[in-house]
């Protein structure tokens, strides 16, 4: 028995949040979705995720949130990061991160673990405390039962492409989905490796197309060009993006089948 897992890019503030309440409920209806994991960790202003959004994006059908590196800014999500039965994960190998890192999230029948991890230098360049990634998934899967989930996915929020890489093939044959994301740029490896694991090096982002990953342009090229410091600004016009992957996995098995981008713009 097949089912669709939607997993949708970095959430980028308001207008990421719009393209998802705009186009999720198409795409569920199209496709026929089963289950959809969002990135959360810039959807409110930017940082972090607030208790308004996460309504927001519950009632568009999102069913679960993986987390970065600004998932704990947001205090008041912390009761959800922390609640066993609450769909909303931040990083598991981020010391400072509120909850488990993990959950195993329950929609009709189906059971889905999502696990979200930090990639090495996102958290070394914000001066954070990051245990080693793949140490951490190593030792989750040894403690959380194989037979206790039906599906998994595993988000590696991180800079180096080559790390994305590594970890997806590192967990080929373990776990049903790895997607790289926080680049907010969608890169065109999505593949299914030997051992029907499914990954992509970033998926993208859902917001601003005509800004620098969502930040306007005027707030970022006196960074480049002359060196200031400056404040971002949030790109609130222009063209929309939508960014996901589409997975189809074997219930039984936990075996990806196949994978797909989706990408519109607008």
């Amino acid at each position: 028995m097949y089912m669709k897992l939607l997993y949708i890019g970095d959430v980028m503030a308001e207008m990421g949040i719009r393209a998802v309440e705009q186009l999720l409920p198409q795409i569920v209806s199209t496709e026929a979705i089963d289950f959809i994991v969002a990135q959360s960790e810039n959807v409110s202003e930017g940082k972090g995720m607030s208790l308004a959004d996460y309504d927001r994006l519950r009632a568009a059908g999102v069913h679960a949130f993986s987390g970065g590196n600004h998932t704990p800014t947001k205090v008041e999500l912390y009761p959800l990061l922390e609640n066993p039965e609450a769909p909303v994960v931040g990083p598991l190998n981020m010391q400072e991160c509120p909850g488990p890192g993990h959950k195993i999230v329950i929609q009709g029948q189906l059971r889905v673990l999502v696990v979200s991890l930090l990639g090495s230098i996102v958290g070394k360049q914000a001066g954070i405390a990051v245990e080693n990634p793949l140490q951490a998934i190593d030792t989750l899967l040894t403690v959380v039962p194989r037979g206790s989930y039906d599906v998994s996915v595993v988000n590696l929020h991180g800079d180096f492409s080559s790390e994305k890489v590594v970890m997806a093939h590192y967990l080929d044959g373990r776990i049903s989905l790895v997607v790289g994301d926080h680049w907010h740029v969608p890169t065109a490896d999505a593949e299914l490796l030997p051992q029907h694991t499914a990954r992509i090096t970033d998926v993208g982002m859902c917001g601003s197309l005509d800004s620098s990953l969502g930040v306007t342009f005027d707030s970022i090229i006196p960074r480049w060009r002359d060196g200031r410091q400056t404040r971002n600004e949030l790109e609130t016009k222009g063209r929309s993006q939508f960014c996901a992957v589409l997975v189809d996995v074997d219930e039984l098995t936990g075996d990806a089948r196949s994978i797909r981008q989706i990408r519109q713009v607008w």
